[in-house]
Formats: C-alpha cells, structure tokens, sequence
C-alpha cells in the first residue's frame, strides 16, 4: 500500500500525527529534517530549537539556538534526545540543519550566528560537520560563499556526480545562491538559483521524474521545477499557503524537507506558528505530482508509515 492510499471507509491505518513533533523544553521546534539511519534502526529529526517559551526582547529568542535532536522507531513517536549542536543558553546561535550521508558518513551544514542579537543584523556562516553515528558531530570548515551572510543550506547530488549546496544570500536580495563541490568539503560558488523574489529555506529533492526545490516565502512555499538541477521554472501556486485544519496546523507552511518513498510520492516535513505566537509545531502532509506539478493537501488523511527501504538517508545520494 502507498503512503496515498486509505483503507476503504475507515480511512488510514495509521494517519500522521498532528503535530508530529513538539519541543519539550522551549516549544519551538523549526526547520526539520528528517534521515533514516540502518546502522541504529532508527529515524532522527533534526530541527532549530527556538526558545518560543522565553521573554527575549526583539528577535533574541529566535538566536541563541542549538540543533535539537530527536529519534524514533517508527517515525511517528519521537524522544527528544537533546541537542546535537550548540553551546548551551547564553551561547551562540545555529540555525537551519542539512543532514545526509555519503560513504558512511554523516555530514550536517548548519547555519551558524556568533552571540545572541535582538535583530536580524550581523554576519552568517553555513558550516559543516561529520559524525559517524549522529551523535557525535565533529567541526570540518567553515564555507566560503563570497558573503558575510549566507544561511540555510540544502545539499543534493548533481547528474555527474558532483555535489551542488542552494543557500540563502541576504546579502543578494535574499535570493538563493549556489555553491558546487566534488567531495562535500571543498565548495565554490556556482550563481544564483532563484532571484524572482525574496525567499529562504530550500530543499532540493526528485519525484515523478523531475526535480524540486521547494522554499520557504513566507506567505506559502513556493515550488520550483528543474529536469536538470540547474535551470528552475516556477510553479504558479505554492503549497501550504492557507491554514489547514488539523491540530496546531492552523497557519502557514514554513521551511519545509520532503522525504521520497519510491518514484511517485514523499512526505513534506513543515513548521507551523499555531495561534500567531511564537511557539511552534513540525507537521508531516503528503506531497504527490500531478498534471506535471507538485501538489500537497494538508487536510487530506493519509497513510503515514515511513518505509526506510524507500526513504535514501540522503535525497540524491545513497540508500
């Protein structure tokens, strides 16, 4: 059975969870991404771990973040495990986690803010590090991208092999910039992706024989196609760009992460701000093609079983 299908009236057997996930201690979980890993037999998510719950003045809740943690057998109840990356309260600020595997290693580009600041000014860095377990994250570089503010980092393998990183440059209108790399280590810049307006968050990733990237605009995220991972053509409605109507789902779509399960249909990890206020959710929906588009009804119930023989610990790399 697909994860599209239902059984007869009864619905699915085992539809998503709404929410997916909260953050146990700040209640302001965002930017998930979600991996399988074979050795452990288990599923890790990995998110910003705002501090929703805190009394900061300005934006100083949304800095002096780490990378939260959480696993689970099925990938629908989750433990919170901690924090992957960071340094603790009064610390310095990382946002925005890309995590997959290649060779047996896991690799993690992370966006990375010294201090804590009450606004969105400063400098920005995307950096990377490897682990071999998910667990222990060890720091390799910091990227060179030709501007002081580059964040949110999504990785995906180009047709010759190569690999390709799709970033946001808020120095360059906001717009998404691209670097390339031959060993995941070594990145030169590569030009602009996306510039037909402001965005952020993207995630690259293959179904119905196409490729996607999908962003965040803050008012629904936008999709882009591409039969090449070079040229994007946009999609002329974004996705989740009304409330839906499950639990805590009752706003806006942000930064998402789909999770293919075979050729024709992948999961869409999101964050929501249930209410309007500060705290947030990570939800799963179901994304599909249709009529050469990407479609994703929030609303609609689903069959949600995450199959790791289906799901590549990273989309566009290895199994």
């Amino acid at each position: 059975m697909t994860i599209g299908e239902t059984r007869g009236t009864r619905g699915p057997e085992h539809p998503a969870p709404a929410p997916l996930f909260t953050d146990p201690v700040f209640n302001g979980p965002t930017d998930p991404t979600v991996v399988y890993d074979p050795a452990g037999a288990l599923w890790h998510l990995f998110y910003t771990q705002r501090r929703a719950n805190q009394p900061d003045a300005g934006v100083a809740w949304v800095h002096d973040t780490d990378i939260g943690h959480a696993v689970s057998s099925d990938g629908r109840e989750w433990t919170y495990t901690g924090t992957a990356i960071g340094d603790g309260p009064g610390g310095n600020t990382w946002w925005a986690p890309e995590v997959m595997r290649h060779d047996g290693t896991w690799h993690m580009y992370v966006t990375y803010l010294e201090g804590v600041r009450e606004d969105w000014s400063g400098p920005a860095e995307i950096r990377h590090y490897t682990s071999a377990d998910l667990e222990s994250w060890q720091y390799r570089s910091t990227l060179d991208l030709g501007t002081e503010r580059a964040i949110d980092a999504a990785v995906h393998r180009l047709p010759g092999g190569t690999w390709r990183m799709w970033y946001k440059d808020e120095r360059r209108d906001s717009h998404i910039y691209t670097a390339d790399s031959d060993d995941l280590h070594h990145w030169t810049t590569a030009g602009p992706a996306a510039t037909d307006q402001s965005q952020e968050g993207p995630t690259v990733f293959e179904l119905g024989g196409v490729c996607w990237m999908v962003t965040d605009g803050w008012s629904g995220l936008l999709v882009y196609r591409s039969t090449d991972l070079r040229s994007w053509h946009r999609q002329p409605a974004p996705l989740l760009a009304a409330p839906g109507k499950r639990a805590y789902d009752e706003a806006l779509g942000h930064h998402a992460m789909a999770l293919p399960q075979g050729d024709d249909e992948a999961y869409l990890y999101y964050f929501t701000h249930p209410g309007g206020g500060r705290g947030s959710t990570v939800q799963v929906a179901r994304l599909y093609v249709r009529d050469g588009w990407l479609q994703c009804d929030r609303d609609d119930p689903f069959e949600y079983a995450p199959d790791p023989s289906l799901a590549p610990a990273y989309r566009g790399g290895e199994r």
